[in-house]
Formats: structure tokens, sequence, C-alpha cells
């Protein structure tokens, strides 16, 4: 588990071939026969909508079908709404101005439902009841208490949640009664283990011990047990890597990940009473998720393939694949049946459109799309399609990527171009719809998204390439993308910078300090550059995979000058390129003062530097404002730094 940024990931999509594609033909052409692209501000492409589901592990339907749980930015700041499912018509259930506030599921059997909030991006998230009347209740109040959603007694007469409350490192599950909201113990997580699942009928807890990032294991409890205490249920030799994705509906098994078998992560299922294993998702790719309708007779799964997720929906009963209508092309995700399984609510996102919400029906196959979230001030015809591309590195190890490439790039109109690097480390960038690289694509700028080696979902060899080597091999490989970018010929050779967030931010600044010459520029997004510090400071919910942490990046006890060695701060005085840092005051995995420290080295060397810095943010910025802010702040710094004069105007 690699875990300095969070993996956006997961979600689940299928890829819609059948769909049309939007044609770049379809652009207005200038007098020397190049398609001719309006030039859009920031605020454009990220006043889209973001959709969000409620929790997969909760209710997404309300006890009678009536409205779907979601969550929407629309109005700047996330909120939970109430859907209907027959004419999209949107409810506001909660109003907040300031925190991103996220649907997470309906009530069993009301129409209260639960969400949860941070406060400034600190992710020291709370359980909220929205109640019926509007007002919201947090039931895990505490200064340093971090909770989350676990699941609904079998009953429905408790909520069960995991909180840090007892010890900051350790996530206990209590159970809430659903009428006092008086909270009882169910289970005291004393090893401080990465929470799984609960089964169904509450009897069964999953539990992950992360050994290293190579070698996990799963333990059972039996919550009946008089004392219950985990069991090893994966014992094994060597490095082998499993997770939890879910328990069958009757609770007689557990859905489990193991890369014992291969490469890539497959699903198996271990049997509750005998023991036994078995395979249940076989795939030359990594199995992201595995889940069940309600009552079992659908099951869901999701692969990873080649940055785009493919879902399988299988009526158990027919042993069937579900013959799903024509939809929209794009990835489909975050499927939720409703309470009778007659429909499912899922949705759609493509590199050129953001999510929208979709309702299917089972046996009609009727479809309505519910949602229109791309701002109706740009058309699908502007934005660019993603591309996988390969290269070989510098020693011919083959890297994955995606490439957007502006409209009218080519050999006579040669444009500008960035290496984009994702956090991690050990995510993936992958297809989907971004307002950030949209605008810059927009503005001229050709984004390649490199999956270096140590990225996720190209299996288990390539991800394991970069353990306790980062800023070596890895790093090369984002210098090596910047050669390739340079030797196409539709690229401004004297013209290419580097961007990231988090490990991706650590990337950019480590390339400009210790390959000075690879970049023109660099744009440091809330980005690592003192380790020593960084793995010293981890927040304490983090103690899960504490270890598993430092044996992929080395322990500060006793690896702190290997960590000297490679951050970017201790040799910021070989910064000879132009840099943005931008950054969330509320930050707690890259801290504030990495950030100002950074920025005053380069001051100190003379070299152009700019900071932004967002006093209501965390580790990502959820605020519509603040990310307009800093999209605009990004095309700004390149068109001053990277673009000369000559194609400045272009």
């Amino acid at each position: 588990m690699k875990t300095i940024a969070t993996l956006a990931a997961a979600g689940a999509a299928l890829t819609l071939a059948t769909a049309c594609q939007p044609s770049i033909d379809a652009l207005p052409r200038d007098a020397a026969g190049m398609q001719a692209v309006t030039p859009h501000d920031a605020a454009t492409f990220h006043r889209t909508t973001s959709f969000g589901m409620a929790s997969a592990a909760g209710y997404g339907w309300s006890s009678d079908d009536s409205r779907i749980l979601i969550s929407s930015d629309e109005t700047g700041v996330f909120n939970a709404y109430a859907i209907d499912p027959e004419d999209g018509e949107r409810v506001a259930l909660t109003q907040s101005e300031t925190n991103a506030t996220f649907a997470v599921s309906w009530f069993p059997a009301d129409d209260r439902a639960l969400v949860t909030a941070d406060n400034g991006g600190d992710e020291l998230n709370h359980i909220f009841v929205r109640e019926l009347d509007g007002r919201v209740t947090d039931l895990t109040p505490g200064e340093n208490v971090k909770a989350q959603f676990i699941g609904w007694s079998p009953d429905g007469s408790d909520i069960w949640i995991a909180t840090n409350e007892r010890d900051q490192g350790a996530f206990d599950i209590y159970e809430y009664d659903t009428l006092s909201y008086e909270s009882g113990f169910v289970f005291e997580n004393a090893d401080a283990l990465q929470i799984g699942d609960v089964s169904p009928d509450g009897r069964w807890l999953a539990l992950v011990r992360n050994r290293t990032s190579a070698d996990s294991d799963i333990l059972l409890v039996d919550l009946a047990a008089e004392t219950p205490e985990p069991e090893l249920i994966t014992a094994h030799e060597g490095n082998i890597a499993h997770g939890v994705y879910t328990f069958t509906p009757d609770s007689s098994a557990l859905v489990y990940a193991t890369d014992e078998h291969g490469e890539f992560n497959q699903a198996w299922t271990y049997d509750l009473d005998t023991g036994d294993t078995a395979p249940l998702i076989e795939a030359d790719w990594d199995v992201l998720f595995v889940t069940f309708s309600p009552s079992g007779r659908y099951r869901v799964s999701g692969i990873n393939a080649d940055a785009r997720t493919e879902v399988s929906i299988v009526d158990t009963t027919a042993g069937e694949n579900v013959d799903l209508p024509d939809l929209p092309a794009g990835d489909l995700g975050s499927v939720r049946f409703s309470r009778d399984e007659s429909r499912i609510a899922f949705l759609i996102d493509s590199a050129t459109s953001p999510s929208n919400l979709h309702v299917v029906d089972l046996d009609s196959r009727d479809h309505d799309q519910l949602t229109s979230a791309l701002n109706p001030a740009l058309s699908e015809d502007e934005l660019v399609e993603a591309e996988v591309v390969r290269f070989e590195s510098f020693d011919g190890l083959e890297i994955p990527g995606i490439l957007y490439r502006p409209h009218g790039a080519g050999a006579g109109n040669p444009v500008p171009a960035l290496v984009w690097v994702h956090g991690g480390p050990g995510g993936q960038s992958r297809i989907g719809y971004s307002a950030t690289i949209q605008h810059l694509v927009n503005h001229g700028y050709a984004v390649y998204a490199a999956n270096n080696r140590g990225s996720s979902g190209y299996g288990k060899t390539f991800y394991h390439m970069d353990d306790r080597r980062h800023g070596e091999e890895d790093l090369q490989d984002i210098v090596a993308a910047g050669d390739w970018l340079r030797a196409q010929d539709w690229v401004r050779d004297d013209q290419v910078g580097v961007i990231g967030g988090s490990y991706g931010g650590y990337m950019t600044a480590a390339a400009l300090t210790f390959h000075p010459d690879a970049f023109d520029v660099g744009i440091n997004i809330f980005g690592v550059t003192n380790w020593v510090r960084t793995l010293q400071s981890i927040p304490p919910w983090w103690e899960s995979f504490r270890e598993a942490l430092y044996d992929e990046m080395g322990d500060p006890a006793t690896d702190a000058e290997r960590h000297r060695a490679i951050s970017p701060l201790f040799h910021a005085e070989n910064i000879t390129k132009p840099l943005l840092v931008v950054q969330g005051a509320n930050d707690p995995r890259v801290l504030q003062a990495e950030s100002d420290e950074l920025v005053a080295a380069v001051e100190a060397n003379g070299v152009p530097v700019e900071y932004v810095l967002f006093p209501d943010e965390g580790h990502g910025f959820r605020r519509r404002e603040n990310r307009i802010a800093a999209s605009e702040a990004f095309v700004a710094f390149l068109d001053t730094y990277l673009r000369d004069e000559e194609t400045a105007g272009e």
C-alpha cells in the first residue's frame, strides 16, 4: 500500500465503446486549416458539477425507492442531495458554505440520512445525521476524532461506525442506536489493524495487517465469540498481498483480493464454515472491487484495464451478464441498486464529460440521464480525448501514460508540453474528466500523465520497482517522459515543464533539483520536499499501515540519511528553473512548513518562484473557488515562464 496521497481511483467503471465519440472535425477551422479553439478561463472548466454516490456500504436509494442520495458541488461546496429518479429534481439536504459535506447513506426505514465532513481539509471526518427537519447532528464529536461509516446492524437498529476516540492510531468499532444515538462498544482494535468489512449478519469482521507494501494478511474476528480475537486466515510464505472486497450477502463467505497467483490482484472467496478458498474473478488486470445487490442476486465487479475500469454486472441466478442499453461513451461506476433491485443508479465519466448520474430499469432496459454535469458554456467537441501512449524509458522499460494533445497541434504548429506526475507513491493516472488538465490543454499546453515505475495497475513487479528507491529510477522515468515529448514533432522541444501533486509534487521539485536541465519550469502542488519531517509527522490515524509505509520509504529512525539525500529542500541550491508552489494550510500530510521553506530557498537562489497558499484547504482542494484560482495560477505561470514571446499569443 502506497499512501502519501489518496488514490483517486477506485469507483467502478465500464468502458462503453459502442457510443459515439466527440470529433475534433466538428470544430471550426481558421484560414490555415487548423482547428480554431476558443480559450476559456478556468472557471468555465471548473463550473462543471461534480456528482458522487452514497457509500457502497449504505443505502443509496431511500426506503421507498423514491429518491437517490448523492453528493454535489453545484454551489461550489460539496453537499448532500436527494434526487428524484423519475425527473432528476434535486433537493439539498445540507447547506454547508465552508466544509465539503458528502452523502453516506439513507437510514434503513426513514428519510434521515448520514453524511460526513471534516473541518477545512484536516481529514478529521465526523459522521452526522441529517434529521427529518433538516437539523444536522454530530454523532462522533471530539476535537481529534476521525470517524468512518462501516454499515448497518442486521436489523437496521444500529449504525456501525469506526472511530479513533480511544486511541488516535487505532479505529475501534461502535454501534450507535438509530433513535437515541447512544453508542456501545463492538470491537476494540487493540493492534491498530486496518478495518476491512463486517458481514451482513453482523457476526464476522475482516481486518487487514499491512506488514509491507508487498505483504499483507487478512484476519477474521468472530464478534459472537465470548472474547472476540483476530485469527489469521491467509498464512503464507514470502511476499503476498491480501485485501478485503466484501462479504457475500448471505454471510457465508468473504470475498478477498490476493496477488498470490500472478502479477495482478484477483478475487477469491473464503468459506466461513470450512475455510476453503476458491477463485471468483480472474483477469489479466487487477480486480478493483466486488459488490453485490442487497439480496445477492446481482454481483458487480470492476477490472482496472489499462487506466480504464471495465465493469461486469452478473445475474447470479442465471449466471449471465446483465444486458444494459446503449449508454454514453465513458466509464460506468458506483453502481447502486434500488431496494427492490428493479433499477440501478450509476455514474458515467469520460475525458470529455464529468460524471453524470444515470438510472436503468433492469426489466425494461429504459434509461434516463438525470444530470448534466458539463458547463453549458463548453461543448465536448472543444475538449480533447485522452489516449493511452507508451514509451521506452532510459533503461528500456516500457512506461504507460495518458496523453492529452491540444486541437491543432502538429508539426506546423508545435505546442509547449507538460509531464503530469500522479500522487502516491503508487498512484495511477487514469482516463477521466479533469477540469485542470482540460483548461491547460485549451490554452495550448499538451499534457502527458506518465505512470512511472512504482505506479499501480500494471502488475506487482512494476508496482514495487521503486521500493526504497524513490527519487531514483522513478524520477528518471519522468525525465525520460520529458525527453519523449521533446522528440514529438508537434511539441516545442524548448518548452517542456513538469507538474504534479503530493508525491507528484515531490517528483516535480526533485526533477528541478536533481535534474536541473531536464525541464524548463515546474509546478509543485502540495508536494513533499523534506522526507525526514514528513515521515516523522504522518497523521496518527495512519498507524495501520505505518510499518508498510516505512518498509517502502524507509524508517526515519534508521534511513534519515537517505531521506535527506532525496529531499529537494536540502539541495534547493540546485534549482535554477522557475517554480510555482501551491499549498493548503490545513494539510495534515504535507505540512505548510515544507512549502514555505522550499519557496524561501528558491528565492535565495534568485530564481523566479511563485507561491499560492489556501488557508481553508488540506491535501487536495475541495472548494471550487480554490480549484479555479489554482488553475488560473498554473496557466498564468506557464504563460510567463514556459511560453516565449513568439508563442505567447498563439
